[in-house]
C-alpha cells in the first residue's frame, strides 16, 4: 500500500548498504527481521540503532505495509537489544524520527536506544 506523501524507498541509503554488508557496522544483535548497531556518531554514552531488515521508509510504511511478523519480530529485537546492553534497570530512550520535519536523516525505518546516563527532558518546556 501506498502511503500518500512518503518517497519511494531508495535502495542506495546507508542503512540499506548496511544491511548488504556494503558498509560495515558494529553489530549489537541481529537476527530475521532486525539488525541493530552502534551508531557512529553516539548522542549519549550508549547510542544503537534498530533498523527493520525489510525496505521501510518510515515508521508510516513500517506499520501499514509489514507483516505481523515482520513487526514482532522487530520490536521484540529492541527490547532485546535494551536487555542485551543493561540498560532496563536504569532506563533508557527510544526514538524515532520521521520526516523532515521530525528529523529523519535516514530514509529507511530505525529507532534509536539511548541510555547509560541521565536523559533529562526531550522536549524543553514551553517558556511561559
Amino acid at each position: 500500500m501506498s502511503i500518500t506523501g512518503l518517497p519511494p524507498y531508495d535502495s542506495t541509503n546507508i542503512f540499506a548498504r548496511i544491511l548488504r554488508g556494503e558498509i560495515p557496522s558494529r553489530k549489537v544483535h541481529e537476527d530475521d527481521y532486525a539488525l541493530a548497531f552502534h551508531d557512529i556518531n553516539p548522542q549519549a554514552p550508549v547510542h544503537v540503532l534498530v533498523i527493520p531488515k525489510g525496505p521501510y521508509v518510515s515508521h508510516a510504511d513500517f506499520s501499514v505495509n509489514a507483516t505481523e511478523a515482520e513487526i514482532a519480530g522487530f520490536w521484540r529485537a529492541v527490547g532485546k537489544v535494551a536487555r542485551d546492553l543493561g540498560l532496563e534497570s536504569s532506563g533508557y530512550r527510544i526514538l524515532s524520527n520521521m520526516g523532515a520535519d521530525g528529523g529523519q536523516e535516514v530514509p529507511h525505518f530505525h529507532v534509536h536506544i539511548f541510555g547509560g546516563r541521565r536523559l533529562g527532558r526531550m522536549v524543553p518546556r514551553p517558556e511561559a
